[in-house]
């Protein structure tokens, strides 16, 4: 399974950080590592257990409205590429055509 993993910066509205990988720990910390040393004031996830390992208390924030915007972006992810619907003929199977084509939507 791929999990797409997102930062999203609520002042500026840009995407600040994409990473793709297995649904592990280390693909988070991948993610959350870039935050850190960005210096993010305040991290805003869902209920996720995970992120209460990884996260510390001081920075973590799991208020009702803090993910509203990057839902969004996924929504629009979901919705513009169809190489994310599972069963559409565009699904890509290879991690490295996603990868890219995640690319050339974001930044391109």
């Amino acid at each position: 399974m791929i999990w797409i993993v997102s930062a999203y910066c609520r002042e500026t509205k840009s995407i600040v950080r994409v990473h793709v990988g297995s649904r592990t720990n280390k693909t988070l910390n991948r993610v959350l590592d870039s935050l850190k040393l960005a210096t993010a004031k305040k991290i805003y996830t869902d209920k996720l257990k995970q992120y209460r390992f990884l996260i510390t208390k001081k920075m973590h924030s799991t208020q009702a409205r803090g993910t509203n915007h990057v839902e969004r972006m996924h929504l629009n992810f979901r919705t513009h590429l169809k190489r994310l619907n599972r069963r559409s003929i565009g699904f890509s199977r290879s991690r490295i055509m996603l990868i890219s084509i995640l690319k050339i939507y974001l930044w391109g």
